[in-house]
C-alpha cells in the first residue's frame, strides 16, 4: 500500500469496473436461472399464479423473483420489464 493512499480489494475494484460499464454484460445476464425463467414467463403473458404452477413454487416466491428481477435490471415496473424482454428476445 502506498503511503497515504487508498487500498481496495480486487472484489471492490471489480464492482467499480462493473458500475462504469467494464463488464459488458446485459442486465439479464445478472439474473439467476430461476429469475430468468420468471422473466421469460412474465414476458410470455403468464400470470403470477400460472408461473407458480408451471415452476412448482408459490405465488409469493414468484413475486420475490419479480422484485429481484426489477432490482437487478434497474427496471421500475412490469411495463418496462415486458419491453426489455421484447427488445432482448427473451420470450419463451
Amino acid at each position: 500500500m502506498a503511503k497515504g493512499g487508498k487500498f481496495i480489494t480486487p472484489e471492490i475494484a471489480e464492482k467499480i469496473a462493473d458500475t462504469i460499464g467494464g463488464h459488458g454484460l446485459a442486465p439479464h445476464d445478472l439474473l439467476s436461472n430461476r429469475e430468468l425463467e420468471v422473466l421469460r414467463l412474465m414476458a410470455a403473458g403468464k400470470s403470477t399464479a400460472d408461473i407458480a404452477q408451471v415452476m412448482h413454487i408459490s405465488s409469493h416466491t414468484v413475486a420475490t423473483y419479480r422484485t429481484r428481477i426489477l432490482e437487478k435490471t434497474g427496471l421500475r415496473n412490469d411495463r418496462e420489464l415486458y419491453r426489455y424482454a421484447f427488445e432482448n428476445s427473451l420470450f419463451k
